[in-house]
Parts: C-alpha cells; sequence; structure tokens
C-alpha cells in the first residue's frame, strides 16, 4: 500500500493522514468546492477536488470519489467516520474496482448496518440483546403484539438508522399510532428505507461501548470500553475510558463476551459494539454496532497506547492483527469533550462562521484533534464539530479537574461554542459524583425533554 485516498473531511482526515505519515504512506485529500481552505487539504500529499458544497454531489458521491481515486493512483481508501463510511454500496464498489477499502467487507457492513439483522446475528454469537421484535415490524398491528409481550414503554427504531433518526419512544397506547408513523416517515426522508422494529425501552441505563478490532480470520481483539452515557438527543457530548461504573468482572465479561463474538463473525477492521448498561441489575444489552472508526477512539487510545487507525490501516493490508489481547491494559483515565460551532443558549443552533480567536489549552495528557485554525471558517454545509478535547491521567477526578481548566483557557471566537456548555457539565457535582446516565441533561433539569 503506498497511497490512501481519504474519503472524507475536518479533524478526522486531519488524523488519519498524521498516521499515513508515520506508516510512510503517501495520502490524498478530496475536498468540496466549500472545503478548499480545509487543513486536510493542505496536509495531504495530494488533493482533489469532488464537487460542490452540498454533500451528497461531493463527500457522498461515490463515483466522484472513485474517480478521484484512479486519477490519483491511489490503492485504498479510508472512510473516516460519518459520509459513505458505513455504506455497504460504497465499500462494494471498491472491491469491484480493485481498490482496498479500510474498514469491513461489503457484506459485513450490510449485515450489521441493518439494526435488525444485527440483532439477530449478535443473538446468535452469544450476546444479550434487549427484548423485542425478531425483525422489521410492517404493520401497527406487528407493533402492537410485540408490546404485549415485551410491555411499554418501547422504542420504535429504524432498521437502517443512526443518529436518532426514525426513533421514537412511546410509553403507552394513546401516542403508539402517531409515533408509529413519524418513525417511518423519518427513517424514508433520512435513510430511503422506512423500515422499522421494535425494543422495550430501558429508561435509566449508561452507554456503554467495546472497542474491538478483528483480522478477518476469526481473530479479534478488544480494547476495553467507554462509557458515553452524557448525550443530547442521542447525540454523544463527553465519554471516557475506561468506564468507571463496571467493576472488574463486569469489565471482563462485556469485553470477552465482545471480543468472542466479533472472532465469530470473523469480523474485518476496527468496529464499536454499543450497549445498555443497567447498573442495578449488572447487565448488557446490545443496541447496535458501528462498523467504522468512532469520533470518540481517542479516549481509547490514550489509556491504551494503541494506534487505532493504524490498525484499520495494517488489517486492510496484511489480514492479520499486530498485537495480542495479553499485550493491551488500562493505563490510567482519560476524557473527551466535543467542542461544536453551536449557540448552546439558544437550543443548540449552528453557527458558522469565521475563527479569528483561537486558543488551545495545550499541556501534559492534553490532546487537541482538531482541523481548524486561525482565520477558519466553519461552513454551515456539515457538521458543527471545530474540535476534540481529550485529556488524560491517573484517575477520573484528576482528569475531570484537569478538563475543567482546559476548557476554561481554550478560546474559540467570535463564533458561537459549546465551551460554557461542556465547562458547565465538567463542574456539575452529579457527573463528578458519576451519577451518570443516558437522560443525564433530563434528569438534571439541564435541557428540556
Amino acid at each position: 500500500m503506498k497511497k490512501v485516498l481519504i474519503a472524507n473531511r475536518g479533524e478526522i482526515a486531519v488524523r488519519i493522514i498524521r498516521t499515513l505519515r508515520e506508516m510512510n504512506i503517501r495520502s490524498v485529500a478530496v475536498y468540496s468546492v466549500a472545503d478548499k481552505d480545509s487543513l486536510h487539504v493542505s496536509l495531504a500529499d495530494e488533493a482533489c477536488c469532488i464537487g460542490p458544497a452540498k454533500s451528497s454531489e461531493s463527500y457522498l458521491n461515490i463515483e466522484s470519489i472513485l474517480a478521484a481515486a484512479e486519477i490519483s493512483g491511489a490503492d485504498a481508501v479510508h472512510p473516516g467516520y460519518g459520509f459513505l463510511s458505513e455504506t455497504p454500496g460504497f465499500a462494494r464498489r471498491c472491491e469491484e474496482e480493485g481498490i482496498i477499502f479500510i474498514g469491513p467487507t461489503s457484506e459485513m457492513m450490510q449485515k450489521m448496518g441493518d439494526k435488525a439483522e444485527a440483532r439477530a446475528t449478535m443473538r446468535a454469537a452469544g450476546v444479550p440483546v434487549i427484548p423485542g421484535s425478531d425483525g422489521p415490524v410492517e404493520t401497527l398491528d406487528e407493533v402492537r403484539a410485540v408490546i404485549e409481550d415485551v410491555g411499554y414503554p418501547v422504542v420504535i427504531k429504524a432498521v437502517s438508522g443512526g443518529g436518532g433518526k426514525g426513533m421514537r419512544f412511546v410509553h403507552d397506547e394513546s401516542s403508539l399510532e402517531k409515533s408509529y408513523k413519524e418513525a417511518k416517515k423519518e427513517a424514508k426522508n433520512a435513510f430511503d428505507d422506512d423500515r422499522i422494529y421494535v425494543e422495550r425501552y430501558i429508561p435509566k441505563a449508561r452507554h456503554i461501548e467495546v472497542q474491538v478490532v478483528g483480522d478477518g480470520n476469526g481473530n479479534a481483539v478488544h480494547l476495553y470500553e467507554r462509557d458515553c452515557s452524557i448525550q443530547r438527543n442521542n447525540q454523544k457530548l463527553i465519554e471516557e475510558a475506561p468506564a468507571q461504573i463496571l467493576t472488574d468482572e463486569s469489565r471482563k465479561s462485556i469485553t470477552e463476551t465482545t471480543r468472542d463474538a466479533i472472532a465469530k463473525l470473523k469480523y474485518g477492521g476496527a468496529g464499536t459494539v454499543e450497549y445498555l448498561y443497567v447498573e442495578e441489575e449488572d447487565e448488557f444489552h446490545f443496541i447496535e454496532m458501528n462498523t467504522r472508526i468512532q469520533v470518540e477512539h481517542t479516549v481509547t487510545e490514550q489509556i491504551t497506547g494503541v494506534d487505532i487507525v493504524r490498525m484499520q490501516v495494517e488489517v486492510a493490508l496484511f489480514n492479520e492483527l499486530n498485537i495480542s489481547q495479553e499485550e493491551i491494559e488500562i493505563d490510567g483515565f482519560a476524557i473527551e469533550v466535543r467542542i461544536n460551532a453551536e449557540d448552546s443558549g439558544n437550543n443548540f443552533m449552528p453557527s458558522p462562521g469565521p475563527i479569528n480567536m483561537l486558543h488551545f489549552a495545550l499541556g501534559r495528557n492534553v490532546r487537541v484533534d482538531t482541523a481548524v485554525y486561525p482565520g477558519y471558517k466553519i461552513p454551515p454545509n456539515y457538521d458543527s464539530m471545530i474540535a476534540k478535547l481529550i485529556v488524560s491521567g491517573r484517575d477520573r477526578s484528576e482528569v475531570i479537574n484537569k478538563m475543567t481548566h482546559v476548557l476554561d483557557e481554550t478560546v474559540i471566537g467570535p463564533l458561537k461554542t459549546n465551551l460554557d456548555f461542556q465547562y458547565y457539565l465538567m463542574q456539575h457535582p452529579n457527573y463528578n459524583e458519576n451519577i451518570v446516565d443516558i437522560k443525564f441533561l433530563t434528569r438534571n433539569e439541564i435541557i428540556e425533554e
């Protein structure tokens, strides 16, 4: 592998380019017209414009990206996260064109991307799942039949869902029909797939996810777990590793169960298996699997010392793991907070615009993953993320204290950001005491339901 095209933008494209440099592999950036001044374009060895600002005509345009790969002579494509990263059709087209796709096979992506099929697959592999429908439900009567079995409350989810799209919580019969229709309509609009399935709703739980890497031949390792329970509208705000709520026995159970399942599936590449963890019962239930690198992979890297992007590239190249499970150990604790261009005082409205003031509080055990620079303008066309601030240390209390100071010192302006909001969360007494679940923001009346 001599040259890799990064089919993405922003901080994840910069992150991938830096690892490729360390591996002496040339990089090709792709960019839309709106991103011509982006950092990833400057850092890559080569760059190719793939279309207008609109995502559907650039970063989601498979043929344009493949044309860029052909023109540049790229051996492989790294999809990053978002955009086409979990699109089986993109992986399949790469396979057809003889381009290495740095991720799982299109067949595996299809299997795990279909949420209903993923539930059945993981259940067969020995992973506990939330009680619910065995597959997609076609009618409202079928939904009612599932509810008769599992009881209220339930959550209706899009089979092709993600990011909270096509998801509705139903607490009683009075809102069922309306929620069912809304979920199907939203799923159709977001994914061009209106199929839905039903799960029992667990009102108080944590979001625990396990990072895995498989070689595609039946070998896999886990890189322990993350606690991603602080969320707004099912979007993660703060991520921690390892999950402090787990005992050593619970940690071993969730990580080894996950690793065994990934090995049985002969999964190839990096992936994340997400669970709801019910603390009172010490039980975890499979939610979904993301067949790509995660935004929050950074905290796992900080506590294990493993470069996950490098592992992705090496697995794609050699179909083998260069590290054993016994070599992967937890060292310390890490937190990541996401800094977004949004107005937290105005219902988190996006706040695109120029960055004229920029200062990150860099120091010992502080990592900043970003693609912005003084004078850069956040475009209105894409995700509003500005940077990820990652702090590591000996334990949770030390890291929270340090992150508080990092947030306090960091300056980004004049556009609105969520820096103050994240600073407030770091100081919240219940967050400091680790009294946390996926409804933390509404349960503590920080935002409205």
